[in-house]
C-alpha cells in the first residue's frame, strides 16, 4: 500500500479548474517534487494535502486513513512556507518549539527535541537568536528544524529555496537532501526551477494545466520526455516539426527543411506529422566528413563552464550547448558541422498539439 495516495484528485473555483482528475502515489520515504510553471496547480495540490485548500472531489489517502475532509492541524504534517513564517519576536529555540507546545509535549522532552532538531540544520548554537539576526539560508534552517521536530509523516515544502540567492539555493538544496535522507521522512515539493527538481527529487511530477503530465524518476523524465511540453521545461531542447518519409527496422527518417533525420525507437507511420526533440548538449562540432547537419554561428553566449550557440540552418535555428575547454570558441558568422547520436533524438507530440491541448485543459 501506498504512503500517500491522490485519487482522483479535483480542485475548482467557479468555472475554472485549477487541478483535474489528479492520481499520485508516494512511497515511504520518497522524496517527490511537483514541478511546473505558474498557474499548473502544483500548490493547490500541496495545499489540498496540506488541508488549506478544500478539495471538490477526490480523495486524499494517508497510510490507509482517508484525510481528505479532516482539518489541517488533525494531519499532522509538517510545512515550509515560501516566506518561512518565522514569528518575528520568538527566539530561534521558541519558533522550533511552538508546534510541539501545541502539541502539549513535556517540557523534558520538547527541550531534547528542539535540540536535535536545531542540530540537525546545523543551528544549535543558534537558538537564542532571533530571525532578524540570521541570514536567508539559516532562517530557512530554522523554519525547517520547526517542520521536523514534531516529527511528521510527511513533509511538504511550497518552494522553500525561492527566496535564497543563486549560491546559497545550490548549497541549500544538497543540504535539504542530505537532511531529508537522514531522517527518513516522505517529502513533497512545489518548485519551478527544473534544476531543483531534478537534482533533489527521487521522482518528478511535471504538471500543465492542472494534470500531471508526465511521473518519472529524474533521468527519465529529462531524457524521454513524453511531449513537446515538457521537454522544454525540464531543461533546454531544439523542437524540430517535421514529416515521416521512412519507417523500417525500428527506426524513422522525418524530413525536416531539406534533410532527412532518423529517430530510433518509434511508434510512427509514413506521412505522419511529428516533432523530433534534441538536447543541446547532446550535440558536438565535428568535421565537414562526420556532418548530419551544418550551420552559422548566429549567436554565443559564455556561461563560465561552457558555451551556448545558436547555430542557423537549413532545419531551423539549433541551440547547442558545448564545454567550455580552454580552446578558442565559435565565432559569430563562421560555419561549422555538427553531429549527434542517432539514440539522442526523441520523437515527441508536436508543439502545434501541445498547445491545443493546453488551449483545451484552459
Amino acid at each position: 500500500m501506498s504512503f500517500l495516495k491522490l485519487e482522483n484528485l479535483s480542485k475548482r473555483y467557479g468555472d475554472f479548474t485549477a487541478v483535474e482528475n489528479l492520481d499520485l502515489t508516494v512511497e515511504k520515504g520518497e522524496f517527490v517534487s511537483l514541478l511546473g510553471p505558474s498557474g499548473c496547480g502544483k500548490t493547490t495540490t500541496l495545499q489540498m494535502i496540506a488541508g488549506f485548500v478544500e478539495a471538490s472531489a477526490g480523495r486524499i489517502l494517508l497510510n490507509g486513513r482517508d484525510i481528505t475532509d479532516e482539518k489541517p492541524n488533525r494531519r499532522g504534517l509538517g510545512i515550509v512556507f515560501q516566506s518561512y513564517a518565522l514569528f518575528p519576536h520568538m527566539t530561534v529555540a521558541d519558533n522550533v518549539k511552538f508546534g510541539l507546545e501545541m502539541r502539549k509535549v513535556g517540557a523534558a522532552e520538547s527541550a531534547e527535541r528542539v535540540k536535535q532538531a536545531l542540530a540537525l540544520v546545523h543551528l544549535d548554537k543558534f537558538g537564542h537568536r532571533y530571525p532578524r539576526e540570521l541570514s536567508g539560508g539559516q532562517r530557512q534552517r530554522v523554519a525547517l528544524a520547526r517542520a521536523l521536530v514534531i516529527q511528521p509523516p510527511i513533509l511538504l515544502l511550497d518552494e522553500p529555496m525561492s527566496n535564497l540567492d543563486a549560491k546559497l539555493r545550490e548549497e541549500m538544496q544538497i543540504e535539504l537532501r542530505e537532511i531529508q535522507r537522514k531522517v527518513g521522512t516522505t517529502t513533497i515539493m512545489v518548485t519551478h526551477d527544473q534544476s531543483e527538481a531534478l537534482s533533489m527529487s527521487d521522482r518528478v511530477v511535471v504538471m500543465e494545466a492542472g494534470h500531471a503530465v508526465q511521473v518519472g524518476k529524474p533521468l527519465e523524465t529529462y531524457e524521454n520526455p513524453v511531449n513537446a511540453f515538457v521537454s522544454q521545461f525540464v531543461g533546454k531542447a531544439n523542437l524540430l516539426p517535421g514529416t515521416v518519409e521512412w519507417v523500417r527496422d525500428g527506426s524513422a527518417g522525418v524530413r525536416v527543411g531539406n534533410h532527412v533525420l532518423e529517430v530510433q525507437g518509434t511508434a510512427l507511420t509514413v506521412g505522419e506529422r511529428t516533432t523530433l526533440c534534441i538536447r543541446p548538449e547532446k550535440i558536438e562540432c565535428c568535421t565537414e566528413a562526420e556532418e548530419q547537419l551544418g550551420g552559422v554561428v548566429a549567436s554565443s553566449f559564455f556561461l563560465g563552464n561552457q558555451w551556448l550557440y545558436r547555430f542557423e540552418t537549413d532545419c531551423g535555428d539549433i541551440l547547442v550547448i558545448l564545454k567550455n575547454n580552454g580552446q578558442t570558441s565559435c565565432q559569430p558568422g563562421q560555419r561549422v558541422s555538427l553531429r549527434w547520436p542517432t539514440s539522442a533524438m526523441r520523437a515527441v507530440e508536436s508543439a502545434a498539439d501541445a498547445a491545443s491541448m493546453r488551449s483545451a485543459h484552459v
